[in-house]
């Protein structure tokens, strides 16, 4: 005989208590590419534990060209949208240096404002040349791990904004698989070799590629400042929202506030 158990009526859990704050220093939202492999965890690995990350992904295809680059802008509006609706975050982050130089910063923030009117919006671009400009480069070499036309569309970027470029340098990588896979040492030999020593810094470019961990060890051999896209964004998101607490272990970078900036992008 088959026993047949009576439907159990839900109770109420009567357990009083007060809401935890999600992000209660802050909430930054992340739009990354759909083939980045990398950029969540460098960025939650410099992020402070009270501030909170929060991602969504723009349509993208391989292999990384400029015109693929370009043709990705047009999701942005839609991949804001859906960076906690209805809650927001307190600024929105673009993941991608590349895509950022052919498509022009202004541009990129005007895509993501469409989709999240008023929010503070920040790129690497943008976070890179004002992180450079707290550490007062001026000369500055350039590591990248894309292909010949990308890396100097990056360069081209910076020595619109009025930065002399000494050297640069590409591993001549055509997708975010290969880009993320480039062993951390590598990218330190290569900020290694690509640096001058006319260079008040290096600049290492590309959110997909890991770089945050060598940040400190370069710096320490280089004996100059060196700046990632990762690092970057995470400064400059953290100074947008107005955060006080320091930031160790990921350069000197965090010892510096942003400085104003005079330079008009060129179209």
């Amino acid at each position: 005989m088959i026993s047949v158990s009576r439907a159990v009526t839900p109770e109420p859990a009567d357990v009083p208590y007060s809401p935890d704050p999600v992000g209660p220093a802050g909430r930054i939202g992340l739009i990354t590419l759909a083939t980045d492999f990398n950029s969540e965890d460098d960025l939650r690995a410099i992020l402070p534990g009270d501030v909170r990350l929060f991602t969504t992904r723009i349509e993208n295809a391989n292999p990384v060209t400029v015109a693929n680059l370009q043709s990705m802008a047009a999701d942005l509006p839609r991949a804001a949208k859906t960076l906690l609706p209805g809650y927001g975050v307190d600024v929105a982050i673009f993941g991608c240096t590349s895509g950022t130089a052919v498509t022009g910063s202004d541009k990129i923030a005007e895509l993501i404002n469409q989709g999240m009117p008023g929010t503070k919006v920040t790129n690497p671009l943008l976070a890179s040349e004002l992180a450079l400009r707290a550490v007062g480069a001026q000369k500055i070499a350039i590591l990248t791990p894309y292909l010949a036309d990308v890396t100097q569309s990056v360069a081209d970027g910076f020595h619109q904004r009025g930065f002399d470029v000494t050297r640069v340098m590409g591993f001549g990588l055509d997708n975010d698989f290969d880009m993320t896979a480039l062993p951390p040492k590598a990218l330190l030999e290569g900020a290694l070799k690509v640096d001058t020593p006319d260079a008040d810094a290096v600049f290492i470019s590309c959110t997909a590629i890991r770089s945050a961990e060598i940040i400190s060890d370069a710096e320490r051999r280089l004996k100059k400042p060196v700046i990632t896209s990762n690092q970057a964004l995470i400064w400059h998101a953290l100074n947008l929202i107005g955060y006080k607490n320091p930031i160790t272990g990921f350069g000197t970078l965090f010892d510096h506030a942003p400085q104003p900036t005079n330079q008009v992008e060129v179209p």
